[in-house]
């Protein structure tokens, strides 16, 4: 049937129809084939870079990180002669939580356990930063429960001495 009809054509009209079908071929291989993988190689490439950016990001804050524990290992010299225990419960009646501070107990060589209760959490994350940053000192255990108020909360903190 259709070879009959091309058949009917004249011989430029057969033509016509053969370089209108390479024409809708070609776009059809552009638009389908071609188009998309350009783009996908575009956007991939802009990810590589993106990624390459970050990586020289996370180095730079590598070496920073590493700047910044050496600081607070250094730091735990600056205890004058106090034990974890006894910083622990001095710095934490230094950062406002005195009344907060319930007990304080010896949990290994080289760890104490802390428990507050009704403790500001402001108060409470800027202490273990402080103690971290200016003592190398380390919280690997920590635990709250939201009490009644604003910001107040019932924790348990395991406070360790970082390794040098």
């Amino acid at each position: 049937m259709i070879r009959g009809w091309w058949e009917s054509l004249q011989a430029r009209e057969q033509r016509m129809l053969a370089a209108g079908a390479v024409v809708v071929v070609a776009m059809l291989v552009w638009a389908l084939l071609w188009y998309p993988l350009s783009h996908a190689r575009a956007d991939l490439a802009a990810r590589v870079t993106r990624q390459h950016d970050d990586l020289a990001w996370m180095r730079q804050a590598l070496a920073e990180v590493k700047t910044l524990r050496a600081q607070g290992a250094r730091g735990r010299a600056d205890r004058q002669g106090k034990s974890l225990l006894a910083l622990a419960d001095v710095s934490a009646r230094g950062a406002g939580l005195a009344g907060a501070l319930k007990r304080v107990e010896p949990a290994g060589s080289d760890s104490v356990r802390v428990n507050l209760e009704i403790a500001d959490f402001d108060a409470l994350v800027n202490w273990l930063d402080a103690l971290a940053r200016d003592y190398g000192v380390q919280a690997p255990d920590f635990s709250a429960d939201k009490v009644a108020g604003l910001g107040l909360v019932n924790a348990r903190v395991t406070l360790q001495d970082s390794k040098r």
